[in-house]
């Protein structure tokens, strides 16, 4: 699919989206996270680019919600799904469905709800989820311990491009190897002919580093590992917790994650940490080595009594020594024991191994001295050995773990997609359980529906009594005030809405038309002047005219102007939607002076007022066939001529009850 094909998106967007790694399997999966990862697109902008590339897929002209209560009806179903997600890419992702005329894009739709409605909305499961998040790209890594070397030009141009982590340097031969090996801890050699080379330093010949980036540079995909740890924890305690099959073996990368430090480096290696701290502790160590030997010297000096002949101390004097010489002499084997002291408090200080025992029993010499003084030149040998032991640890673990976790970034993407997936999958789950949906058949221009509850209403949905109704054609629907004509109406649009999403609906059972358009108007708020007026009946005109595969549905079109000329347009307009087949219900006050205006026999169906109670009205929700609805005055007058209000004028109120059955 060329992405300027793709509605929405142009040249600058198609730019962005040709940075992802993979943008048409990104757009094919319908991954909303991938998407947002081209440069400057949002996660919102994302849905749209993807909800573009479905309609490109099935060859979706669009349109289907004609009306702006029809789109607020479809932003309200909407508004359902996204209170049932738990992440925010979920809530993004159900934007990708649609109302649709397309059977490819609502058949897609509907076998992805039917799997969803299995799904079980755990509570562990949606408490994992909280945690999980699509996988973001690291800060920048800088690698400034390591180089490349290369002889050729080409290829330290390639070096640079495919290495920016690490700077790349441009050698003659094994000379300039050798002055690189005394800046870097580590030099890595590209070229073959670097084979065989015997340089002193850390020098590693690889001419095969572009094919194994992750030998180069494991601190590549450390970095991508330790920025989204805990993501991926997550996503692996969805899986855990739904039961769902993974990509990779969780256990694994639950153990290689555990090896990773936040900032990207290994942990969890003893041998790594002894050295990390030898090195660390090093000057600590000989200074506790220093104090021991001292105070071990001194104790020894107290308890001795030193007897020096007169000869002996003149010849001492004469020759110019010192506390050394009478340590040598006086003090010889303490002295000895003492310097033991210090060597011994270091080595263990630093958890030594005998090989770097050896080097540290140099930091204190055999020859006495007071006060006991470490070697700097000899601790500074020692650091140079552990520090380069550290880091040939740290380098070597780095790449063990790289080379783990490199295998392993495709399906730990895969991981977190599924477990986001997985969020959007539960919220047509719970939106189904919360509402007893099912998911509708299609067929006709009509529709018909059994025990539908519309969870529209601003009451509990426990509490929504269900309705039945159907119509293949075009009806009246007739009814008191606050009878329910509305709300039927709401109903019916989202019903219709729902099933050509794909989604399941609020019904016990359900048939939606196979409608290409929905029109959905709303009740005018006070008459319309003449301007508005006559832009209404072009809206209406434009109905009867092309293809005729819609749904229209109109509430009190009466309301736009006077009483009399509202049931002669009413009248008009059905009588066109009547020839061209189409299918739809117009709520009205007016339906028996439409009927009458008509010219041919107009369907009436009814909303039964079944009384008032305690001044309540009481209604049968569901509309019947065939019936002309009574209105409230006309409850109230029986209600009166009953002698249940004022029986002294019961006459009066059955002269007025006459006329409601006259008419």
């Amino acid at each position: 699919m060329e992405l300027e094909a793709i509605p929405g998106v142009g040249e600058k967007t198609a730019a962005a989206l040709r940075e992802l790694d993979d943008p048409a399997g990104a757009l094919e999966r319908e991954d909303v996270a991938a998407v947002a990862g081209a440069p400057g697109v949002s996660e919102g902008r994302a849905a749209r680019i993807v909800q573009g590339a479905i309609r490109a897929r099935h060859d979706d002209p669009g349109g289907f919600l004609a009306t702006d209560r029809a789109r607020e009806i479809y932003d309200d179903a909407l508004d359902l799904l996204r209170e049932r997600t738990v992440t925010d890419y979920a809530a993004k992702r159900v934007e990708t469905f649609y109302p649709s005329s397309v059977d490819s894009r609502i058949e897609e739709v509907q076998q992805f709800s039917a799997g969803a409605m299995t799904r079980d909305p755990d509570d562990a499961v949606l408490a994992a989820l909280e945690g999980v998040r699509p996988l973001r790209r690291p800060g920048d890594v800088r690698v400034r311990d390591r180089c490349l070397a290369t002889k050729d030009a080409e290829r330290y141009a390639k070096a640079r491009e495919a290495f920016p982590e690490m700077s790349v340097e441009v050698v003659e031969d094994a000379r300039g190897l050798a002055e690189l090996a005394r800046g870097y801890s580590t030099v890595v050699a590209i070229d073959e002919a670097f084979a065989g080379v015997d340089v002193q330093g850390d020098v590693r010949v690889e001419p095969g580093a572009f094919d194994d980036p992750a030998s180069v540079v494991p601190e590549r995909p450390l970095a991508f590992f330790a920025a989204n740890r805990e993501r991926l924890e997550a996503a692996v305690a969805v899986h855990r917790a739904a039961g769902m099959d993974a990509p990779c073996d969780l256990d694994a990368l639950e153990a290689a994650l555990a090896d990773l430090a936040p900032d990207g480096s290994v942990v969890g290696d003893d041998e790594l940490d002894r050295l990390t701290d030898a090195v660390d502790d090093l000057d600590a160590a000989a200074g506790m080595g220093e104090s021991a030997a001292n105070d071990a010297l001194r104790e020894a000096i107290r308890e001795r009594d030193v007897t020096i002949e007169g000869a002996d101390l003149l010849s001492l004097v004469e020759q110019g020594a010192g506390a050394d010489r009478l340590l040598s002499r006086e003090l010889e084997e303490e002295y000895t024991a003492a310097v033991e002291t210090a060597r011994e408090t270091m080595v263990d200080a630093l958890d030594l191994k005998p090989e770097e025992a050896e080097v540290a029993r140099d930091a204190f010499d055999d020859d006495p001295t007071y006060p006991v003084e470490r070697d700097e030149n000899a601790v500074a040998r020692l650091r140079e050995n552990l520090t380069a032991a550290r880091d040939r640890r740290a380098a070597r673990r780095k790449r063990e773990l790289a080379d783990t976790l490199a295998d392993l970034r495709a399906p730990a993407a895969e991981l977190v997609r599924n477990a986001l997936e997985r969020d959007v999958e539960l919220a047509v789950a719970r939106f189904a359980r919360d509402f007893d949906c099912v998911l509708p058949d299609r067929g006709g221009a009509g529709f018909d529906i059994d025990a539908g509850r519309s969870p529209l209403l601003d009451v509990d949905f426990d509490e929504v009594e269900p309705v039945d109704y159907g119509v293949d054609g075009v009806a009246l629907l007739s009814g008191v005030n606050s009878g329910g004509k509305t709300s039927t109406l709401d109903l019916v649009a989202l019903v219709v809405v729902l099933g050509h999403m794909g989604l399941p609906v609020p019904a016990e059972s359900a048939r939606v038309p196979e409608i290409r358009e929905l029109h959905y108007y709303a009740k005018s708020q006070g008459t319309l002047d003449a301007g508005a007026f006559e832009a209404t009946l072009r809206d209406f005109a434009a109905l009867t005219e092309g293809d005729r595969t819609r749904l229209v549905l109109v509430d009190e079109l009466e309301s736009i102007t006077e009483p009399g000329a509202s049931a002669k347009i009413i009248a008009g307009i059905l009588e066109e939607l009547h020839a061209s087949d189409a299918s739809g219900v117009f709520v009205s006050h007016l339906a028996g002076e439409i009927r009458d205006a008509a010219d041919y026999d107009v369907a009436v169906d009814g909303i039964r007022a079944v009384g008032l109670e305690d001044g309540d009205l009481v209604v049968q929700r569901s509309p019947e066939k065939d019936l002309l609805a009574r209105s409230t005055p006309e409850l109230i007058v029986e209600k009166l001529a009953t002698g249940e209000g004022d029986a002294d004028r019961g006459a009066f109120y059955d002269r007025l009850l006459d006329k409601f059955e006259e008419a």
